[in-house]
């Protein structure tokens, strides 16, 4: 037997050990009882079951380290906001009964995952499809929905979940939109034909092997219009083999790219193939007698109309408005359907919040709104999504990244704007290094990382597994494969130098300092972070490694992914153990997913918020080898994608309180418009608004960004003077409250209650805030709280000076002679924000303390805080999410903040004293951080009461410096 085969063998073997042994486990009710050495006794007992003569080789450990991993996992629970307008509860016990797609669906996951997950997908899917409407409903209903989940978290899972107890409930036409390039068609097609049809589809469509379902249950002759081959979309001569579709059938699957020809082709069937009854509209039919379920994977990309819509003077939409092309056939499909569902994936909803919910036309009907339900999906504890690769900001800096990203500054010359990869090039381009026609020193040593990730999986039993490498450059196809020729060319090299053991001393040299300086300390800090389950195994020897590395070599192969079918059908070759290091660009930031993805080079340029999120093809689930995992990329992006996790996780937790409130999908789409951290992105996706409506109302923006210029500084400290001395001395010392035994204080803090807002608007028209600011514009914040202040809000105010007592070399002695020590200023590894080169300005991470919102709260006040925030909150792993919240956050307070001292709306300004050197710096004139000023930097930071009042104040966007700043939508 081959080694290959061998390997195949013992692949299955462990495969099959694993499943019997879950099954065993399973069956014990009690889950106090499922220890690891009741795991491991279960093991053996299957293991003794496959005992074959001659033995193959088993990995008992493997095993047992699989399957307490399945059992340690935890699973959120989905939150949902829906409006439930002409539709009717149907899903129930026993309508479910008898349901047989979805039981083998089930059965199949089971095999692979931990219950607790498919439970998860069990609840979540019912979730959905119990907001759709019932497919044997035979009155005219549209259902429009859209699921938001993690990038690389498991979306194609839920939605086949979905298509299963679909195809139960009676739903007979299922269309899924498969992206915009044959490869992620390819993928999706074939992950469908594994967890719904059961068979492979040939290139005569007729059934292939079976796969999958099949080996779960019966066989069910699911019937689907497209294969997994690259020409297998649905297209003209397709369509001439099917002549139409009766009510009778099993449901038919078509998954499709969205893709202007592929659509229209398929529009056009179904208007003369399917369709049954005339409509108002010249050659225009309505398909009356099948309900269609319609997913749209990645729904934010391609599916949404950028064009701007009109409306008359009424509020009416203009029915002549013409969609973009994309948009307009996916809403025409929609509308050949009298009982039609539409559900959206994205893990970027962005731009689908900025549909106008009243958009329609004649011609297409409603625009793809989410008016129905938009269901938030929770991520199983062993997902690692932004939260944990980048961590959280705090006061203290970002806290609980995993230290697996690492900078890389060789890939262009900043000052000149050339190099290997410069940000802005052309499709002409040729990648010099150095003068050679050769990768930088930093991809040289990303692929040396990855060969040795590659050897070490295997040393770790993981040989029979895909290993990937993603380099994400460019997004030109020449300058791709200029890269690609690059890159061939140095595995060549190492391949040549270790295979024939001549001159390889230097490169084993460089790889063993990786190994030693990079993979082992890093290994140890994974397991500092990880749960005693989640730990990485110990590193194998070095020595072990090396006997590894021809092998590992001769395996490698470097591709192209250019978007053809290929890309997919690679990964799904019975008994392959891919290496595979991906060029790509494009083709590469949606959807598409590299089994296995280990090592990460990434420099694109975009800093669009959903653009670079898509691209984090890394995200996902790494069992025992995520402590192998590395990112090289700019510390400029890893700032990026850190800001990004912050505004994704205070979105996600503004849905949660706003799902306990029981608001619909409208409401939330109006809510988050208007929330500033949607400043970043794609302006197009914004219908071209050069002006952004926001409200503060629920908020906290607070001042990071500051000048560096004394004067201003100097107007600022004035600016504080006078708020402090208009204030007067009636003001509570110290404040200090029990706290139900856990007490909280401010030590020389001077709190004032009951204050005019003439005095915050005093100080706000006197404080130069810095004009890159996105959120803490003094000008802005004004303008708000003046016409909050007309409609009879934010009338009284809280105050609060804060005192720090550790910052370095400055003390102010304010009005009222009262002394306040400066807070330590932080300085951030990079000092300016993302995206932006300024010297005269500088930047912290976080201001605020989250227990600072509190200062003014009365001990019942915080109980309702504490309260509210508990209610909203759900455990989930993997968002940090793990022990019932014992202080309230401040999106809690802000909600109670109305009913302060019985009084409503009452704001909270928060002043802060920041220290005039940096953290660790010596008191010496050029360590100063604003040139020429020793006396405290003044900050601000605004608690906002949650309203429903909630006025919107207008925000200027410069389209052309969005443009020049962040680079175009991609």
């Amino acid at each position: 037997m081959i080694a290959a085969e061998e390997a195949a063998v013992q692949a299955q073997l462990l495969e099959d050990v694993i499943a019997t042994a879950q099954r065993l486990v399973k069956a014990e009710k009690d889950s106090s009882k499922i220890t690891p050495s009741y795991i491991a006794e279960k093991v053996s007992l299957a293991a003794a079951m496959f005992a074959s003569d001659p033995p193959v080789p088993l990995d008992e450990a493997k095993a047992v380290a699989t399957l307490i991993q399945r059992f340690s996992h935890r699973m959120g629970k989905a939150t949902t906001l829906k409006d439930n307008t002409g539709h009717f509860d149907w899903l129930t016990a026993t309508r479910k009964k008898d349901w047989h797609y979805w039981r083998r669906y089930r059965d199949y996951q089971e095999s692979k995952l931990s219950d607790v997950v498919v439970d998860g997908l069990d609840e979540a899917t019912d979730d959905i499809l119990g907001l759709l409407e019932d497919p044997l409903r035979t009155d005219a209903w549209d259902r429009r929905g859209l699921v938001v989940g993690h990038v690389q978290s498991g979306k194609t899972s839920n939605y086949t979940g979905l298509i299963n107890k679909a195809a139960d409930a009676g739903y007979k036409i299922i269309i899924v939109l498969a992206g915009m390039h044959n490869n992620l068609r390819s993928q999706t097609q074939m992950r469908l034909e594994e967890g719904f049809l059961g068979y492979e589809t040939t290139a005569d469509r007729d059934a292939g092997a079976a796969i999958g379902v099949a080996g779960f249950g019966e066989d069910l002759k699911t019937n689907s219009a497209t294969t997994r081959a690259e020409n297998g979309d649905f297209s003209k001569s397709i369509a001439k083999h099917f002549h139409g579709i009766s009510p009778e059938e099993r449901p038919w699957l078509f998954v499709v790219k969205k893709q202007k020809t592929v659509l229209t082709e398929l529009l056009k069937w179904i208007q003369a193939r399917v369709a049954d009854t005339p409509s108002s509209m010249p050659d225009w039919k309505f398909v009356t007698k099948l309900p269609l379920l319609m997913i749209d994977d990645e729904a934010d990309n391609a599916s949404v109309d950028t064009g701007e819509q009109v409306f008359n003077d009424d509020g009416t939409p203009d029915e002549e408005h013409q969609p973009k092309t994309i948009n307009s056939l996916i809403r025409q499909l929609l509308h050949s359907f009298t009982r039609k569902a539409y559900v959206g994936y994205t893990a970027t909803p962005f731009a689908n919040i900025y549909i106008h919910h009243k958009g329609a036309t004649a011609k297409e009907g409603p625009d793809l709104f989410p008016k129905a339900f938009i269901i938030n999906l929770a991520a199983p504890s062993n997902y690692v999504g932004p939260a944990r690769m980048f961590g959280k900001l705090t006061k203290d800096g970002r806290v609980g990244a995993l230290p697996l990203s690492r900078s890389i500054l060789d890939h262009y010359d900043p000052e000149a704007d050339v190099g290997w990869m410069p940000p802005k090039h052309k499709k002409t381009h040729i990648p010099v290094y150095r003068g050679h026609e050769a990768i930088p020193l930093s991809l040289r040593k990303a692929i040396h990382s990855f060969v040795l990730v590659c050897a070490a999986r295997e040393l770790r039993g993981q040989g029979a597994e895909h290993s990937s490498m993603l380099i994400h450059v460019t997004r030109y196809v020449a300058v791709q494969d200029h890269v690609r020729e690059q890159v061939e060319e140095t595995v060549r090299r190492m391949r040549q130098k270790v295979t024939r053991g001549s001159d390889a001393d230097e490169l084993l040299m460089q790889m063993r300092e990786i190994w030693d300086e990079d993979f082992i300390p890093t290994r140890d800090k994974v397991a500092e972070l990880s749960s005693t389950v989640e730990r990485p195994p110990e590193l194998p020897s070095w020595d072990d490694v090396v006997a590894k590395l021809p092998d590992v070599l001769n395996d490698i192969v470097v591709r192209s992914i250019n978007g053809t079918a290929k890309d997919a059908l690679d990964y799904a070759t019975p008994g392959a153990s891919l290496k595979v290091i991906a060029v790509g660009g494009d083709k590469l930031a949606r959807g598409l997913t590299l089994e296995g993805l280990c090592v990460s080079y990434f420099v694109r340029t975009t800093k669009m918020y959903d653009t670079l999120m898509q691209m984090g093809r890394w995200f996902g689930y790494r069992p025992g080898y995520l402590d192998l995992c590395r990112l090289y990329t700019s510390p400029d992006l890893v700032k990026w994608f850190g800001h990004i996790a912050d505004a994704s996780e205070e979105l996600r937790e503004e849905f949660d309180f706003m799902a306990k409130a029981k608001l619909t999908p409208e409401q939330y789409g109006l809510k988050v418009m208007s929330h500033e951290i949607l400043t970043v992105t794609s302006p197009l996706k914004m219908r071209n608004a050069q002006t952004l409506s926001l409200t503060y109302s629920g908020t906290r923006p607070q001042t990071i960004l500051f000048h560096r210029d004394a004067r201003v500084q100097g107007a600022n400290l004035a600016a504080t003077d006078a708020l402090i001395a208009s204030l007067g001395m009636n003001f509570l010392p110290g404040p200090k409250y029990p706290r139900d035994g856990d007490a909280d204080s401010w030590s020389g803090a001077r709190l004032w209650k009951d204050v005019d807002a003439s005095n915050v608007l005093a100080f706000l028209s006197a404080y130069a805030t810095h004009p890159n600011a996105t959120s803490a514009k003094a000008g802005v914040l004004a303008d708000f709280i003046t016409k909050m202040i007309d409609i009879g809000k934010l009338k009284q105010w809280s105050i609060a000076l804060l005192t720090g007592g550790e910052g370095i070399g400055a003390t102010h002695v304010f009005p009222g002679d009262f002394e306040v020590k400066s807070f330590q200023t932080r300085k951030t590894e990079d000092p300016d924000p993302p995206g932006i080169k300024d010297p005269a300005m500088f930047a912290i991470g976080v201001l605020t303390d989250p227990k600072d919102e509190g200062i003014d709260l009365d001990d019942d006040v915080w109980r309702d805080a504490l309260a509210r925030t508990r209610a909203a909150w759900k455990p989930e792993p993997a968002r940090g999410r793990v022990n019932l919240p014992t202080i309230p956050s401040g999106k809690g307070i802000r909600e109670s903040r109305d009913r302060l001292g019985g009084k409503a709306d009452r704001g909270l300004l928060l002043l802060y004293s920041l220290a005039p050197y940096y953290k660790g710096k010596a008191m010496l004139p050029e360590n100063l951080i604003v040139p020429g000023w020793d006396k405290p930097i003044m900050a601000f930071a605004i608690a906002f009461p949650s309203s429903e009042n909630g006025v919107r104040v207008e925000y200027e966007v410069n389209l052309l410096y969005w443009m020049q700043e962040y680079g175009p939508s991609e």
